[in-house]
């Protein structure tokens, strides 16, 4: 783990966004990934795609530059990124390389879940994010666990020391990361429980199977914990219903929504350039002139940058309401240990806006990417060119949650009024055949 200094770029500006009619003035602590890092990690995406290279050294780089520290509070000695910063950085390095973006979701989840950890929890673990350590995800089963039920297990030696046994898939991120966050039942108890787990210890195991068609180096493959020792600061409680599972679940489909932005751009990039160096042409364009002098072309360009653009201003504006939740939240204290009062209203508008995004984002990138292959010809299609990459990925992240669920819960609570419910839990359902 290195421990050199941080080298994003901070700044104390302040951005005013308006919603709903509402001004609202938010900080914007200016944390920005350098040009010359975001260059690096581009001038190798497309050879990574190829030849399936995990993008081990962009990681190194980003840990060293602090980026995975963006959003540990100023009080902690981080740089207090907001969730728009954050985001906004999110959607840069997405454009560069969306594997490499999306393997940090797991670890910016971890870091905001800490804001609602008791002060002993936050002191064992800011200084690690800060000294550049990381933490991936492994939350989820791949199969036979009921929904709501966990096979992985948490239990306690007879000296007090915790062991974690159970396997999961999906674990975006963990093969680059210095820990792990698991989730876990207890036996005897109900709910489930988090678990940090040094990726290095004893009786933990991680495989590279992820066998998608998109977002290939994400590193979304198996981890198995064989009695894996757990100290006594990384076992996390979790309160169902509690402010922090409701800001979790929203932040997580948040950021999947950030990365699917940044692949529209690179898209939209890719269509430019293209375009901008092609001198063939076809006898049925009607013109004969160059591609970036044809009206046609340029319209379609024009349709995906305004595509992009429509895409990114949700998103930025989905983030701005995650912070002013965040802020709503923790003014009625709902952050302290022991909070058992009824949530601000406010809190749950970050789980309204992200599904609403999630209905609309998700279908207007992937036609973004759909629609490069029409500014060029036959030769867009060649492997060499990796262009494919782009709709194989934003169609591998929309995946993620079925917007067909969304789309209901957005009706039910215009309709009905009903509060959306986060996406925690994932398994078989009642009735299922074994």
């Amino acid at each position: 783990m290195s421990t050199t200094t941080t080298s994003i770029e901070t700044s104390t500006d302040t951005n005013t966004s308006t919603s709903g009619g509402r001004g609202v003035e938010a900080p914007h602590s200016g944390v920005e990934l350098p040009e010359s890092l975001l260059e690096t990690i581009a001038s190798g995406a497309v050879h990574r795609e190829l030849a399936r290279e995990l993008p081990h050294e962009p990681v190194r780089l980003l840990d060293e530059a602090r980026f995975g520290a963006l959003r540990v509070p100023r009080e902690f000695g981080g740089p207090g990124g907001s969730v728009e910063d954050l985001i906004r950085q999110v959607i840069r390095l997405a454009a560069v390389d969306s594997n490499v973006a999306h393997l940090y979701r797991g670890h910016f989840g971890f870091v905001d879940s800490l804001r609602f950890q008791p002060e002993e929890i936050q002191q064992a673990w800011y200084p690690r994010v800060l000294a550049g350590a990381t933490v991936g995800n492994a939350s989820t089963e791949k199969g036979g666990n009921a929904l709501g039920t966990l096979n992985t297990v948490l239990t306690q030696d007879e000296d007090g020391t915790w062991r974690l046994d159970g396997e999961k898939f999906y674990s975006t991120g963990t093969i680059f990361s210095d820990y792990t966050r698991v989730s876990a039942s207890r036996p005897g108890l109900e709910g489930r429980r988090f678990a940090v787990v040094a990726t290095d210890a004893e009786g933990v195991e991680v495989i590279d199977d992820w066998d998608g068609f998109g977002q290939k180096l994400t590193g979304t493959g198996t981890t198995r914990f064989h009695g894996a020792p757990v100290e006594d600061a990384a076992v996390l409680d979790r309160v169902p219903g509690s402010h922090e599972a409701v800001h979790e679940a929203a932040f997580f489909q948040l950021y999947l929504l950030a990365v699917q932005v940044g692949i529209a751009k690179a898209a939209v990039a890719d269509a430019v350039a293209l375009v901008a160096k092609r001198t063939r042409t076809f006898n049925t364009s009607g013109s004969g002139q160059l591609f970036r002098e044809d009206p046609l072309i340029q319209q379609i360009i024009g349709t995906m940058s305004a595509k992009a653009f429509a895409a990114e201003s949700t998103v930025l504006e989905v983030a701005r309401i995650h912070d002013r939740s965040l802020e709503a939240g923790f003014a009625a204290g709902t952050h302290r240990l022991g909070f058992d009062g009824e949530l601000p209203g406010a809190v749950y508008d970050a789980e309204i806006a992200v599904e609403q995004a999630q209905v609309t984002v998700p279908e207007i990138v992937i036609g973004v990417t759909q629609e490069l292959f029409q500014t060029v010809g036959a030769s867009a299609t060649l492997r060499t060119k990796a262009l494919d990459r782009h709709w194989r990925n934003a169609q591998t992240v929309a995946t993620h949650n079925p917007i067909v669920f969304r789309a209901r819960s957005i009706g039910d609570w215009e309709i009905n009024g009903t509060l959306p419910e986060g996406l925690n839990a994932i398994g078989e359902a009642k009735g299922a055949q074994r």
